[in-house]
């Protein structure tokens, strides 16, 4: 199922719009206070704009303008919202709470029932059909969750953060699933794990002070950034600069060579991961090696590595070398990488 969507809420700072086409699975990230979970409760039909016009395969959702206001009840949106706690009715036990969906949606009880236990069944926990959410654990109810979800036979599933209050031994299992059962389904998943985004879907979306900073296919979007947050999540550092006659220069003074030409003055980012970037006391020059000096930011401990931020950059460094050269905030570093470990590309 297609959907459009536009949506003004001058009093959240929200701003959006965007299609999904038929089958396809979006992922919007953001930081907090982005307007993430304020897209999905308008879809939903929680939360009504001040303006704007949404519509799922020709249904409006909403369409509100200064001289009218159309509003679709939730239940009547064909919508579906999965939410990071399952929510499960405590009294039913799982096949009831699968089969309420069907039911709501006018199925009778044996064939609601009958679509919940083949729901059960392929989220694997169809032997546990008559337990009440109590007598489950997380990772079971969230199983659950999905198969409620997924049995009212959405035309839209919005998922909200559902892996974040999971086990991590527990996640990985639930990550399939639903990789599994989004093939070839319209959805909308709002989290802040990048894993998400590059497993489950089709295109990413990312909101900062609830506008749209980018947006295309996940692998483009996550391989070449162009925001400090699409960098950080693609495990990225981005440095932006502008074309020179002489390649690609930044505010810092990093200097690289263009493999192809750029027009003069050109907006560019440069992407390296901190594992390509060397850092030394002395400066290093060299065919094919570009590097730029400049005093320690700060310096953070991230297990078998630790991290050394200077002059826009980020550096992945074993410990021993933070001890051998004496590496701490305010000393005087060069940070320095491959031309061919970067990669420069426009804004």
């Amino acid at each position: 199922m297609s959907l459009t969507f536009r949506a003004l809420l001058p009093e959240r700072s929200f701003d959006v719009a965007f299609d999904l086409a038929p089958g396809e699975t979006l992922a919007v990230l953001g930081p907090n206070g982005a307007g993430k979970s304020t897209l999905l409760t308008l879809v939903a039909g929680l939360l009504a704009p001040a303006e704007g016009r949404a519509e799922l395969d020709g249904k409006v959702l909403f369409d509100v303008t200064a001289r009218r206001s159309v509003l679709t009840e939730p239940r009547h949106r064909g919508v579906s919202l999965l939410a990071q706690e399952a929510l499960l009715f405590p009294h039913l036990t799982a096949l009831e709470n699968v089969a309420f969906g069907p039911r709501s949606r006018g199925q009778h009880r044996a064939a609601a029932r009958s679509t919940a236990r083949d729901w059960l069944d392929r989220v694997g926990m169809g032997e546990l059909a008559s337990r009440r959410p109590s007598q489950l654990s997380g990772g079971q109810a969230q199983r659950v969750a999905v198969a409620r979800a997924l049995a009212a036979d959405p035309s839209l599933l919005l998922l909200d953060e559902p892996l974040a209050a999971l086990d991590v031994t527990v996640a990985p299992a639930l990550r399939t699933l639903l990789r599994d059962v989004l093939a070839d389904r319209s959805a909308i998943i709002v989290t802040h794990d990048p894993l998400d985004a590059f497993l489950l879907a089709d295109r990413v979306l990312i909101l900062e002070d609830g506008r749209i900073v980018e947006a295309g296919a996940t692998a483009h979007v996550l391989t070449r950034p162009v925001t400090p947050f699409g960098a950080r999540l693609a495990g990225l550092n981005l440095v932006e600069g502008q074309a020179t006659p002489a390649g690609f220069r930044a505010a810092n003074g990093l200097e690289v060579p263009l493999a192809e030409h750029a027009p003069v003055g050109a907006r560019l980012a440069l992407t390296v991961r901190p594992a390509d970037v060397a850092v030394s006391r002395r400066a290093e020059s060299g065919q094919g090696f570009s590097s730029v000096g400049a005093e320690i930011d700060d310096v953070e401990h991230r297990g078998d590595h630790v991290r050394v931020h200077a002059a826009g950059l980020a550096a992945d460094v074993a410990p021993a070398a933070v001890v051998a050269l004496g590496m701490a905030p305010g000393v005087p570093v060069f940070l320095g990488f491959r031309h061919e470990d970067a990669t420069v590309y426009p804004v």
